[in-house]
């Protein structure tokens, strides 16, 4: 057996040893492509849900999991970050940050402002595209691939926490694929299943700043701290958003099938109350009107089993097998109805641009 001295056990990665100013130079070189973002709404529809300095994603978290956001209500006013993906002003960030607004104002490092406005927004995913107003030659951030990240490589975090313009925290990636799940302002519960966890420092309006990997690429876009450990932060992996990026750059939109349903994983407790048997299948929890579910006559209640003869066993499926459709081709469903097994024929719909 060959023994490592602590040096070599401990010895610092090739990339840092080889230029010890690697995360200095990774912040100037794309700290001018990350934005600070502040909207404006409607306070007697938002009062309740926004707080000083923005970021009402955390006051809907669970059992104080998440940060207890404790600044005085401040009606009118929330704000983020976001960082451009395009030379002619698109940027993303996260949906929270910009839901609801009446005006959205870009300001850029060099203190330059802009207004802009939402091109394509989904609550589901908490991700948002905005388009920077009479933009051009903006300086851009580069993407790279969130599935070939590894746990326990050096990450970067860029953003505005606590208005705080352009601050650069670190850490490694801690882990990946993460579930959460958040009750949102309608009451609703919105399961999020594949984050990643980061141990460099994420707060309050560094919402929709990016993840950057020590190429400089960004591999994800900050979302959430949890409020009750030290160091542990979310972010949703870029390649969440990679395919509508390209199709809003190339064609001004984003075309996606969508079948207009809220449902939710049955644990144990659930499909014996159910008498189901076994915890296979998801449950309809809602089903939004005027969608292709509402059309069809899937109901609250029922449990989808199938989707075109493929089996539903976790909640996945369900997604997956629906963004392999087309919009406008009909899925069969097997869903169990009051404890009767009934097939329901569905025409996939398209997704709205913006979903709340």
């Amino acid at each position: 057996m060959v023994s490592l001295t602590p040096r070599e056990t401990y010895a610092t990665p090739k990339i840092a040893a080889n230029n010890p100013y690697i995360i200095a130079d990774i912040a100037e070189e794309v700290g001018p492509a990350v934005v600070y973002i502040e909207t404006t709404y409607k306070a007697s529809s938002q009062q309740s849900r926004r707080r000083t300095f923005g970021d009402s994603f955390f006051d809907f978290f669970f059992d104080d999991f998440f940060f207890p956001f404790q600044q005085p209500p401040q009606p009118g006013q929330s704000v983020g970050s976001g960082f451009i993906i395009s030379e002619d002003g698109y940027t993303i960030t996260n949906y929270h940050v910009v839901d609801n607004a009446d005006k959205i104002t870009v300001t850029l490092r060099g203190k330059d402002k802009y207004e802009a406005e939402i091109k394509w927004a989904d609550a589901n995913l908490d991700l948002a595209i905005i388009k920077i107003k009479d933009a051009k030659n903006l300086p851009v951030a580069k993407m790279g691939d969130s599935d070939e990240t590894r746990v326990g490589e050096w990450v970067i975090a860029i953003g505005n926490p606590y208005q705080l313009d352009h601050t650069v925290t670190t850490g490694v990636l801690s882990a990946k694929g993460r579930e959460i799940r958040i009750p949102d302002s309608q009451g609703r519960v919105r399961t999020y299943p594949n984050l990643m966890q980061t141990d460099a420092a994420i707060n309050p309006g560094n919402s929709g700043g990016p993840l950057l990997n020590l190429k400089g690429e960004v591999i994800g876009i900050n979302t959430a701290v949890n409020a009750q450990a030290q160091g542990i932060g979310f972010a949703i992996p870029i390649n969440a958003i990679k395919d509508i990026v390209a199709e809003l750059l190339d064609t001004g939109k984003v075309s996606r099938p969508y079948l207009g349903i809220y449902y939710q994983a049955i644990d144990k407790e659930l499909a014996d109350y159910l008498e189901l048997g076994d915890t296979k299948g998801v449950l309809i929890r809602s089903v939004i009107k005027d969608t292709a579910a509402d059309e069809a006559g899937l109901e609250a209640g029922d449990v989808i089993l199938e989707i075109n003869r493929q089996k539903i066993e976790k909640l996945d499926d369900v997604q997956k097998i629906i963004s392999g459709l087309k919009v406008g081709e009909e899925a069969t469903f097997l869903v169990q109805r009051k404890g009767k097994l009934m097939t329901v024929k569905v025409k996939i719909g398209e997704k709205p641009q913006i979903i709340n």
